[in-house]
């Protein structure tokens, strides 16, 4: 039997359900209106229709970070797909699968800069896995079943495709295609015994987690190989939620900032197993504590994409495998007996637990202590959101993550990430509670999107920290340019009152004794919430102050 005689729209949108989409994120616009009607009878799919392009691609960035599987997006042209990018580039450099839908001019208008016009392949060629634009209908099953191929394969990472209005009306019989299947790498016996022998000559070696393709089995099989092996792991930055950081093997997290022991420890390592992560630029501390390109330590790389093997270090055991497949060779490996380095590892767990106590006086709003507090009241599946910005060293530093798939951060340092990253958790998981964290420049990037988060009831709260700045900006002024201060002070609305405006639930905390409460009635309350604290523009980190960096004295 011939297949049924479908338009461009309907045939994109059943490649969506046979690959199992359940929920798309968008900004409407004309150029895609064909695929919107199919949408329209597409049951199974959920549509979450947003104020902003970049908070759309922000959502479903963060919806393939939570399920492993490509987060959709649909965006109209040119100003839409711009809006759109930084999404893309977040989806990049955390290596998260996901495909963005360009809306594009009618083929018969292309070449002349019509209304809207880009070339997207050119444009979005050097950011995205894969950019392309559908020329023809028939072959919609065809490309948007590659994308899901690609999104997911290897390194994870974004696909974009350009939509011609007129390929997306015209009709086809173009046949169905079968779903997607994740293509990976797995270590090979070679691979698994070189890396027991460089192990067991080890007298200093940690384990470093990072990057995308973990899921719940992985990240048990990689925390039973530590157990068996004594060995101290420590997570890249904003994946500590890939190791139980209660383990006594946990040793803490290599962002922005680092616990100076944990930094000190990579340094003097031996040998160093990175798994899943490219050892980029953040965890390796400006490529200080693992230098390139010849490492002082001995170093097995783990990761997906074998072009990212000796890229940037020369690596004494480079293994092409995703971390998930990795993982779970790694049960057949046997253990060293009687490993040099336990002392070491248990040291590593004291300097980590040190670095949990707040160090001096953190003023009447003490974020530390906030940060302690939720860390002890969430239940361990509890989601944590954040973007970019000083306000994230507390998160970083003194929450607990238990489990994985319980952290949404950008790796990127893309500001305005939080709110909708939450909002996309709260829809995916709406049994589940979802804090974000957002700094009072951070927000307000994408605080318009509590329309988004009541409209589809998203019951999320958000704490944001309203110290009157650009925190991470007025840093540097400080440190290298003291008194010059200039582009970084904001003046900012009242945020509980804001959050009201939109039929949120909104509260201003001011003193560390007030947070709880304010908290427990946010979190009961079963709408958006956002709990602004007004804190001390002094404290600009957990270790210092703007008034010590001025002095030198730091």
């Amino acid at each position: 039997m011939l297949p049924p005689m479908r338009t461009g729209g309907t045939l994109l949108v059943d490649v969506l359900v046979k690959n199992g989409v359940d929920t798309v994120f968008c900004v409407p616009g004309e150029s895609y209106i064909a695929v919107l009607d199919a949408l329209h009878d597409a049951h199974g799919i959920r549509v979450i229709s947003c104020r902003h392009e970049a908070a759309a691609a922000n959502m479903a960035e963060a919806y393939g970070k939570l399920t492993g599987r490509p987060g959709i997006c649909f965006v109209t042209r040119a100003p839409g797909a711009t809006h759109a990018s930084i999404g893309v580039h977040t989806a990049r450099q955390d290596s998260t699968p996901m495909i963005l839908f360009v809306g594009q001019v009618a083929r018969g208008m292309q070449g002349r800069e019509a209304f809207q016009e880009i070339d997207y392949p050119r444009v979005f060629g050097g950011l995205a896995k894969w950019a392309a634009e559908i020329d023809d209908t028939a072959r919609i099953p065809e490309f948007v079943t590659r994308g899901f191929h690609v999104a997911m394969s290897g390194r994870p990472g974004p696909v974009v495709l350009a939509l011609p209005e007129d390929v997306l009306s015209e009709k086809s019989l173009a046949a169905d295609l079968a779903p997607a299947v994740r293509v990976a790498a797995h270590p090979g016996d070679a691979d698994i015994a070189r890396m027991r022998a460089l192990l067991a000559a080890a007298q200093r070696p940690l384990v470093i987690l990072g990057g995308s393709g973990w899921d719940v089995d992985a990240c048990a099989a990689i925390a039973r190989f530590a157990h068996r092996n004594a060995l101290p792991v420590a997570c890249s930055f904003r994946r500590q939620a890939l190791f139980d950081n209660r383990d006594p093997h946990y040793a803490g997290d290599l962002g922005l900032g680092p616990n100076p022991a944990l930094a000190a420890r990579v340094r003097s390592a031996d040998l160093i197993i990175a798994v899943g992560g490219r050892l980029s630029e953040v965890p390796t501390g400006g490529y200080t504590l693992i230098e390139a390109p010849r490492p002082k330590q001995r170093l097995i790389h783990v990761h997906a994409d074998p072009d990212e093997l000796g890229r940037v270090f020369e690596t004494d055991l480079p293994i092409n495998a995703g971390p998930a497949e990795f993982a779970r060779a790694l049960d057949g490996v046997a253990p060293i007996e009687a490993p040099a380095w336990s002392g070491w590892t248990a040291d590593a767990r004291r300097d980590y637990e040190h670095n949990l106590e707040p160090s001096g006086d953190g003023g009447e709003l003490d974020l530390a202590q906030v940060v302690g507090y939720l860390s002890r009241r969430l239940p361990d599946d509890a989601i944590l959101c954040n973007g970019a910005g000083n306000y994230t060293t507390w998160l970083h530093r003194f929450f607990v993550y238990k489990q994985f798939g319980t952290q949404l951060g950008p790796t990127s340092g893309a500001m305005g990430y939080g709110v909708p990253a939450a909002i996309a958790a709260k829809l995916r998981f709406p049994e589940r509670v979802v804090v974000a964290f957002a700094g009072d420049g951070c927000f307000t990037m994408s605080g318009h999107e509590l329309a988004t988060a009541v409209q589809y009831g998203a019951a999320v709260v958000v704490v944001v920290i309203n110290n009157g700045m650009y925190g991470t900006i007025r840093m540097h002024q400080e440190r290298n340019f003291p008194g010059r201060v200039i582009a970084t002070d904001l003046v900012n609305p009242d945020f509980a009152a804001y959050a009201r405006a939109f039929g949120a639930h909104g509260a201003i905390v001011e003193r560390t004794a007030e947070f709880a409460p304010a908290f427990e009635t946010a979190l009961a309350c079963g709408r958006p919430a956002v709990l602004e604290l007004r804190t001390d523009a002094d404290r600009i980190t957990p270790r210092t102050t703007l008034t010590a960096l001025r002095r030198g004295n730091v």
